[in-house]
This record gives C-alpha cells, structure tokens and sequence, in this order.
C-alpha cells in the first residue's frame, strides 16, 4: 500500500472452503491474466493497451493519460492507478532497475510479466543463434516464489512444463465464463481426504 492506496502486480486472495470446524484456509495468487479477449483493450482511448504477438497483454506507459477505463473493466481487478510520484534520493536511486522506466503519477500499471526479462532473453538467444530454452527466463514472482507455485515458459512449445501442467485435469483458468480467454492457468488443489469426484464429460 503506497499512501493508504492499494498498488500491486500480484495479490494472494484467501478464501474459505468447507464448514465448521472443518474449515481450510485457500489461497489464490491473483496478476494480470494476460486475456486473449482482453476487455481492458478496446476501451482506451489512446491505444496505450496493445495485445503482442506473444500473446501478452502489454501496457504502453508514455502513451497512458490515466482515463482509468481499463481498470473499470478489468473483471480480475488486477489494474492500479499511480498516485504516488516516485522519489529516489541519492543514494537510493542507485538500487532502481536500469531495465525497467520509473513511471510517474498518473498512470495505470499492472503486471508485465517482467517484459524486461522476456526481451533480455530473446536478444541473447538470438545471438548464439538459437531459441529460448524452457525455464530459461523468469519474472520476478515466479523466481522468488519459494514453493515453485508459479511456473513461466512458452506456450508454443508442446514440451513445456507449462503445456504439461496445462492438460492436467485440475487446470481451470479465473472468470473462464466471461469468454476473456486468459493466459494465466490455475490448477486444484489435491485434499487426499476429499472423496474422489467423478470427471466431467466434455
């Protein structure tokens, strides 16, 4: 919280499953999911909203004038408005990241999943000639998770450990009702207590 407002690129949301006393505790880490069908896209004003090639949903920051239309319709909440305008002193600035641009008040932000990285690691691989391996590049959040809840890579490549966990029978992806098509996938957890439930036909 910056000044009594919320601002984050990743929240855990706590739920509550079952009855007294046999109550548990779930939690739900929650970022930018990345939408296909992004409902956050359309309503900017300034195209400071833009979907990649790669499949991400990415933030313009020197074209955002902070209309705050995209965080209206943002069904995940994942959007945050800067109220808050930076200041570094010395010798405290010299902790920032040169990869990543300070942004001023006024503006939307949200998780990139670490644009930074992704072309960082695009750039290297290109110069030896090759493809970005599997687990080779991670954002911040899957590099300092210690339980490896959350896992990165390339959907185009049938053998990665994203498109495995993926055709897991526990995969569901947040709001899939809404037709928003995220990248982002969930799986169950597995209570080796709970009855089995049967399958759904699809």
């Amino acid at each position: 919280f910056v000044e009594r407002r919320a601002k984050e690129w990743i929240r855990i949301e706590r739920y509550w499953e079952g009855e007294f006393p046999n109550i548990k505790a779930r939690f739900l880490p929650v970022l930018c999911q990345h939408c296909q069908n992004a409902p956050c896209e359309p309503v900017c004003p300034v195209y400071a909203i833009q979907h990649s090639s790669e499949g991400l949903n990415v933030q313009v920051y020197n074209r955002c004038i902070g209309t705050r239309y995209c965080g209206n319709n943002c069904p995940y909440n994942v959007r945050f408005f800067n109220f808050w305008e930076p200041e570094w002193p010395e010798p405290l600035n010299s902790q920032l990241n040169p990869d990543v641009t300070v942004r001023s008040k006024g503006l939307i932000e949200k998780c990139t999943f670490c644009v930074q990285r992704i072309n960082r690691a695009r750039r290297e691989a290109a110069r030896e000639g090759r493809l970005v391996r599997d687990g080779e590049l991670q954002p911040a959040c899957a590099q300092a998770c210690p339980t490896d809840a959350l896992v990165f890579g390339n959907w185009k490549d049938p053998n990665s450990r994203i498109n495995q966990l993926a055709r897991d029978r526990r995969s569901y992806r947040l709001l899939q009702h809404l037709g928003t098509e995220p990248n982002v996938i969930y799986l169950k957890k597995v209570d080796p207590h709970a009855p089995e439930q049967p399958e759904a036909e699809h």
